[in-house]
């Protein structure tokens, strides 16, 4: 790190260097020095920044989650038919393969979540806006007359961020036969039978 950084820059690449620590050992494998060794620094330089390694990694964890889900509502902005809007989401919510580090870094996170009570709040706020953001979606196509919704709206939405995640597991999992083509068409399926739309105007 360049020695004209500022405070605030050097903790940003710290919290970059913790991303890379958690996802090469693990949320609950990662010590001190090894976000000093990705990070280029000596342990007490670490320290200095963050004098709580657990502070350092909930950043990297939170910052992660936010990327995650901005990279995901930026997306859909500016797009008007919630068709495309509906089937963009389900892509967006996938990893783009095995090693997709967002996606990892979120799984070491729901790994640690039963250890760590602001961990699973991290995670349940993170569904919770991922759901609002399917609901608002299913909602608009309801009342534009092109989604006829066979239930209520936020059980399809609880249920489409469900699929989601356990279909991302199995990407990251290496499964031999579900990828992030096949996983999108099997939730579209989902998607479809609960909307009454044939969701062809986003692909």
């Amino acid at each position: 790190m360049s020695a004209r950084k500022s405070r605030a820059d050097r903790r940003v690449d710290l919290i970059e260097a913790a991303r890379r620590a958690i996802l090469r050992h693990g949320s609950q494998g990662v010590h001190l020095n090894h976000v000093a060794e990705e990070a280029g620094l000596t342990s007490g330089a670490v320290l200095y920044h963050y004098p709580d390694l657990s502070e350092l990694l909930l950043e990297a964890h939170h910052a992660g989650m936010e990327r995650f889900y901005e990279l995901r509502v930026k997306r859909v902005t500016g797009l008007n038919d919630p068709v495309e809007k509906l089937v963009v989401t389900v892509r967006s919510g996938l990893p783009a393969g095995p090693d997709d580090p967002g996606v990892r870094l979120l799984n070491e996170l729901g790994g640690a979540a039963p250890r760590n009570r602001v961990y699973a709040v991290l995670l349940t706020t993170l569904y919770d806006r991922q759901v609002a953001l399917y609901q608002s979606i299913l909602d608009t196509g309801s009342a534009l007359g092109v989604f006829t919704l066979t239930g209520d709206s936020l059980v399809i939405a609880r249920n489409l961020v469900a699929l989601e995640d356990a279909y991302g597991y199995r990407i990251t999992a290496r499964h031999p036969v579900i990828g992030p083509a096949e996983a999108a068409e099997l939730i579209l399926s989902y998607a479809r039978a609960v909307t009454g739309n044939t969701l062809k105007g986003g692909d």
